[in-house]
């Protein structure tokens, strides 16, 4: 492992010549302007938009201590990725962590075979953290897991590798909040874990971070075929919204057919690609591209103790919900020490892609059929940011708006399909929505996918009355599938 004093004096030497650095060639492609069009635009997007689902991976040797240090929990309500943050460790205290990460019974294949069980069609990963540590093969640090562990292997290229098999895209998380590097520092100003949160700068070495910012993810665009960056910790004061529209122009100098998200900048509208709302799902659509991140207990990191797991229904649910405002829905695994995803994870994905199996038509690549833009999800709405707490309260979302409202719609062309949240003791649906006088033309076809049964219905001035079969076709979420100019009402 490098140690902590050696890679300081690096780093003080890369300041001292960091206006030759700035000029370096390799660097230099963020003054480059990379123009696009809107078609460009739509075209570089369509397959993350048509995705609609996918993995998300919190990997470290946090999963090590897996929320406990020294026998006693850390910070039961936080990440197992934050417990050198909660338990207040230092550099030093915290290292010895990554000597006992041996993840030998890790499977890339596997990994990935699971994410296509689920149905999910990209997978991200973090090869970053706050922790600083890489999980891959970095020339940049020795803080990785090839250098620093025993395992002595590189898992993000065989991640990579294992998704260009299967056919799954491959993108990485990578955070700008750094607690390992020398040109970060706890800001004494703050108390405790705050401390931690809102790191600072030491004077003079931002620019030196910054290049070793960009030679990682040089590597990891470069050499890992990424498709995806999700950038996370953006809320520390000494990152601007310039420096991330400095990082996008860079990156997109390398790959300009790259994903970023919006934490690239400031979690702006404008930032990045697209919004990224946690653990929350927006009450309408919105009228811009956005993907809610969420876990399957109450952790990213692995956490011995959390068995809070969400329901398959309950995830069907979001994914549904999701899907009818727009989104996309980037669902997190918490993989063990050993390179393990637990078996309730597991387990839930694979039902989710049985209900994908049979009614993934009616989650990818949909559309929104009634948008009704209301607000920002990511004002003000970061957990860990400054943003001004009453403000992320008043947000709504799906948890509190609706209340009764079971019916979801996603459309496709002449498509339209409603997704029952409940069947309906009486077995008879009307869907309101669907009067007749609002359509612009009389319904040509409704089916219940899953089912070879005949549907009965019939359309008037109070809705669209489908009786449904006695046999329900699947355990959750139920689709009716409308062919005709319905589909087409809201356009």
């Amino acid at each position: 492992m490098q140690s902590t004093a050696n890679r300081r004096n690096v780093v003080a030497i890369l300041a001292m010549f960091s206006v030759l650095i700035s000029c370096n060639t390799s660097l230099s492609l963020d003054n480059e302007q990379v123009a696009e069009t809107s078609a460009e635009r739509d075209a570089r997007m369509q397959w993350w938009r048509e995705a609609r689902f996918g993995m998300f991976i919190h990997w470290g040797f946090y999963a090590v201590p897996a929320g406990v240090h020294n026998g006693q929990i850390v910070d039961a309500s936080h990440g197992s990725e934050w417990i050198q943050c909660d338990a207040l460790l230092s550099r030093e205290q915290y290292e010895p962590y990554a000597a006992q990460f041996n993840p030998v019974d890790f499977d890339a294949e596997a990994w990935v075979r699971l994410a296509r069980e689920a149905g999910m069609k990209y997978l991200v990963i973090t090869s970053k953290h706050h922790d600083g540590f890489s999980m891959y093969d970095s020339a940049v640090s020795d803080y990785n897991i090839v250098k620093s562990t025993p395992f002595d292997r590189d898992p993000l290229k065989k991640l990579s590798e294992a998704c260009q098999k299967q056919g799954v895209h491959f993108g990485v998380y990578y955070s700008q909040l750094d607690w390992h590097h020398p040109a970060q520092e706890n800001d004494p100003q703050r108390e405790e874990r705050n401390a931690y949160r809102f790191n600072r700068i030491r004077p003079g070495m931002k620019d030196a971070y910054i290049a070793d910012m960009k030679a990682q993810l040089k590597e990891l665009i470069q050499d890992y075929h990424v498709e995806v960056l999700f950038f996370d910790g953006e809320w520390v004061p000494w990152w601007t919204q310039q420096d991330g529209r400095d990082l996008m122009q860079y990156v997109r100098s390398l790959n300009p057919a790259i994903i970023v998200n919006n934490r690239i900048g400031k979690r702006k509208k404008e930032d990045g690609d697209y919004g990224t709302p946690e653990q929350k799902i927006p009450a309408a659509g919105l009228d811009y591209d956005w993907e809610t991140c969420m876990t399957l207990n109450g952790t990213w990191g692995y956490k011995s103790y959390d068995h809070k797991w969400k329901t398959t229904e309950d995830l069907i649910h979001k994914l549904v919900d999701i899907a009818s405002k727009g989104g996309n829905f980037l669902l997190n695994v918490g993989p063990d020490a050993k390179g393990i995803i637990p078996g309730p994870s597991a387990e839930r994905l694979r039902e989710i892609g049985q209900w994908l199996a049979m009614n993934g038509e009616a989650v990818y690549a949909t559309r929104l059929w009634n948008p009704t833009a209301q607000f920002d999800p990511d004002a003000g709405a970061d957990a860990f940011g400054p943003g001004p707490e009453e403000v992320a309260d008043a947000l709504p979302t799906a948890d509190d708006s609706r209340k009764g409202d079971t019916v979801r719609f996603t459309r496709k062309d002449d498509v339209l399909y409603a997704v029952l949240l409940e069947w309906p003791a009486d077995g008879k649906v009307v869907l309101k929505q669907l009067a007749r006088g609002r359509t612009a033309s009389p319904i040509a076809a409704v089916d219940l996918l899953g089912s070879t049964t005949a549907l009965t219905w019939n359309c008037d001035r109070e809705g669209l009355h489908v009786e449904l079969p006695k046999q329900k076709p699947c355990q959750h979420a139920w689709v009716l599938k409308v062919v005709g100019e319905a589909a087409r009402l809201h356009e």
